[in-house]
């Protein structure tokens, strides 16, 4: 299974990630998301599982 692993992404997520984790079958969010519609972003490229940094409000 290859996992695609990403944190502090702060409300930016780069816009190389999708080609980057092209092929990735579930993605960690290691905190500091920043906003949610990060993980919306992530989730239209494969499942995420995620956890609150502490810059986020949860």
């Amino acid at each position: 299974m290859r996992i695609g692993v990403i944190s502090d992404t702060h409300g930016y997520l780069d816009p190389k990630i999708p080609a980057l984790f092209q092929g990735v079958e579930h993605i960690l969010h290691a905190g500091d998301i920043g906003y949610a519609s990060i993980i919306l972003e992530l989730e239209q490229i494969a499942p995420v599982t995620a956890v609150l940094g502490n810059t986020d409000i949860g």
